[in-house]
C-alpha cells in the first residue's frame, strides 16, 4: 500500500468536490468514528465463530469491507491533513507497545497490563 498515493488521490477527491471546507480535524475523526461505529454494527449480536466466518456470508462480508474502507479512508484523511507520517507514527507505537507488553507478561494474557494486581 502506498500511503503517499492514496492520500494524495484523497485530497485531489476532496478538492475537486470542494469538500475542504468540510474536513477539518474535528469532522474528519468524528466521519472517523461513525464509520468505526457502522463496521461495528455489522458484527453486532454474531457470536465469535460467525465472526471468522464472515466471508461465508458475501453481502455481509462485502458490507464489512466496505466499511474497513470507509474507516482506513477517513483515517489517512485526518493523518495527511494534521501531517502526521502514518508510518513512523505506527512503528513509534509499535515500540511502546512492545515496551508495555513484554511477550513474558503478555503471552496469552487478554489483561490489561494495569490490571494485572486486581
Amino acid at each position: 500500500m502506498n500511503i503517499a498515493a492514496i492520500q494524495q488521490a484523497l485530497r485531489e477527491f476532496a478538492r475537486d468536490r470542494d469538500w475542504d471546507q468540510f474536513h477539518s480535524p474535528k469532522n474528519l475523526a468524528i466521519a472517523l468514528s461513525v464509520e468505526a461505529a457502522e463496521l461495528l454494527e455489522r458484527f453486532q449480536w454474531l457470536k465469535d465463530d460467525e465472526s471468522h466466518r464472515l466471508a461465508e456470508r458475501p453481502e455481509d462480508y462485502r458490507a464489512v469491507r466496505e466499511e474497513i474502507a470507509d474507516v482506513l479512508i477517513y483515517l489517512l484523511r485526518l493523518a495527511d491533513l494534521m501531517s502526521i507520517d502514518l508510518e513512523e507514527a505506527v512503528q513509534e507505537k509499535m515500540r511502546k507497545n512492545a515496551e508495555k507488553y513484554p511477550v513474558e507478561l503478555a503471552k496469552g494474557n487478554a489483561v490489561k497490563y494495569n490490571r494485572r494486581d486486581q
